[in-house]
């Protein structure tokens, strides 16, 4: 997004780097296909956590993109923006333009919503939102379930309040994904003041005092480097960005120096403030028919995809998720604190193929968890990956709120019409009941739902690594920009608002070449 919106300026040079290939991969572009993208190492980094105790010293695989496009490319495509007041708390801890009202215009500037324009909602983006392509019975009988639970119902969680039960809209457009590559780079490449290197794989920052003046990056087995006499803009990831940081020498003096890196900017941030959103995950068996029956056997598989073929409907244009709910796991909140993501199908795992039963799932997360990780490098050299060391559920708040959320989740299932059709609770399994059952059921049957952020916080504490321009604290020439800036995550999904922050820094970096800040040439560099 940053190299198509910066390029616009014809008088600006952008040099964009992508450790990953080309986005020619078909399953990238078929709105499921994120169940052959993930844990494929041709498009995921394939991350792995450290054991968390947390989670009964489990390691969960953390998917992000290694491909044009990043994790658009493989995400689960749900477009949520979180609620007002993350934005609003965000610049009330000092961070200066970043309330909702000021960054309302970037979401809409990006957006192309399939249901027209309005005060939330733009058309003139190249950002195409749309609704679902697919409806099934079992989602319709939760919707109303949730409704007789007590939960508004709300057609535009993205709207003028978030609470609420109804479907996810999602980045496709005419049954096809709609990612960050194919929605902004594309257009932009036929630029000549746009270049595009793939498998360049950024080794470090080049520093000049405390001036970034460039990156290093491999591509294949030789080393290059490239200069910027601008800026170089990070935007790496919640993962990747902060690495980058450490194996150039910026972070803790204590931790560098313990894994062979010379400290050259001290900036003890750097990793820290690591957040997710944990899901656990409630499957109920039914009696009446869902996606599991519709793609178990061969000849059906066959017959959804010729429907898909010959009509881009049918299940392979599903998002991760098909209903959404926003609500409190307790009655005195002021704002909801947990998310449903319901599927109308279950499995153990994507890769192992569905159940062979009739079965939905009922995923429910902690918007805010109070948890906090780190990622540290565990070598000077870029291609190791790091240590991540999530700490869920490691706060008594985070514990309670997974235990409720659970108790809210069985509320809904009880619930007509979604009661009559449930057979069994076959995960975690109604023998679970006391609450400490519960908080085990939570730390066993739980998994990411792949939204790392935080760890190059934006703020002016001790522990912030970016300002509100998203600049590097005491550094010249070196922005961050995507969603390891976020102080707090937002809560819900994190593609949407990631996107927003690139469309609000640009606009920022335009501003500061305009007005001569930094000093030197307009070239920029992305890594």
């Amino acid at each position: 997004m940053l190299a198509n919106r910066l390029s616009e300026d014809a008088d600006v040079s952008v040099l964009l780097l992508e450790a990953g290939g080309a986005d020619w991969n078909p399953w990238i572009h078929v709105p499921v296909g994120y169940f052959k993208t993930m844990h494929n190492p041709a498009t995921d980094w394939c991350y792995l956590t450290d054991a968390d105790a947390g989670i009964n010293g489990r390691r969960l695989q953390w998917p992000r993109g290694k491909v044009l496009g990043g994790s658009s490319s493989l995400n689960g495509l749900l477009y949520i923006r979180g609620q007002k007041e993350d934005y609003d708390d965000w610049a009330a801890a000092g961070n200066q333009g970043w309330d909702f009202a000021s960054v309302l215009p970037y979401f809409r500037k990006s957006e192309c919503q399939e249901r027209g324009a309005d005060d939330y909602h733009g058309v003139d983006g190249p950002l195409k939102v749309s609704d679902l392509r697919l409806r099934r019975e079992i989602a319709e009988r939760f919707i109303a379930a949730a409704r007789a639970a007590g939960i508004p119902e709300n057609q535009d969680v993205n709207g003028a309040r978030q609470e609420g039960v109804g479907y996810f809209q999602q980045t496709s457009h005419k049954g096809l994904r709609c990612s960050t590559a194919r929605a902004f780079l594309r257009p932009a490449l036929s630029r000549p003041n746009l270049t595009l290197i793939k498998r360049a794989h950024c080794q470090r920052l080049l520093l000049d005092g405390k001036r970034v003046t460039g990156v290093e990056y491999r591509q294949g087995n030789e080393l290059h480097q490239v200069h910027a006499d601008r800026e170089v803009l990070l935007s790496s990831g919640a993962i990747g960005s902060p690495q980058i940081l450490q194996c150039s020498g910026i972070g803790e003096p204590l931790h560098l120096a313990s894994v062979g890196v010379e400290c050259l900017h001290e900036l003890p941030g750097v990793g820290h403030n690591l957040q997710d959103h944990l899901q656990i995950r409630l499957v109920f068996k039914t009696r009446c028919r869902t996606l599991n029956d519709e793609v178990r056997h061969p000849l059906k598989k066959l017959a959804v995809g010729a429907q898909y073929a010959f009509t881009r409907t049918g299940p392979l244009t599903l998002a991760a998720s098909q209903v959404c709910v926003f609500t409190h796991s307790r009655q005195d909140l002021q704002r909801p604190d947990i998310q449903f993501h319901m599927q109308p199908l279950s499995a153990d795992k994507p890769a192992d193929g569905v159940h062979p039963f009739s079965a939905f799932t009922s995923s429910v997360c902690q918007l805010r968890p109070s948890s906090r990780g780190v990622i540290r490098i565990v070598s000077p050299d870029a291609s190791v990956y790091p240590s991540i060391q999530p700490n869920y559920l490691s706060t008594e708040e985070d514990c309670r709120v997974a235990v409720d959320a659970i108790k809210v989740a069985r509320r809904i299932a009880a619930q007509q019409p979604l009661a009559e059709v449930i057979t069994e609770e076959y995960v975690p399994g109604a023998n679970w009941q006391t609450d400490e059952q519960l908080l085990e059921a939570a730390r066993q049957y739980s998994q990411t739902i792949y939204h790392p952020a935080g760890t190059c916080m934006m703020g002016q504490g001790a522990m912030a690594v970016v300002d509100d321009q998203l600049c590097v604290h005491g550094l010249e020439g070196l922005r961050v920009v995507d969603a390891s800036i976020m102080p707090v995550i937002v809560s819900g999904n994190t593609n949407a608002p990631t996107i927003m922050i690139a469309e609000k820094a640009a606009d920022m970096i335009k501003l500061a070449r305009r007005d001569g800040r930094p000093a030197g040439s307009a070239q920029v560099a992305l890594a």
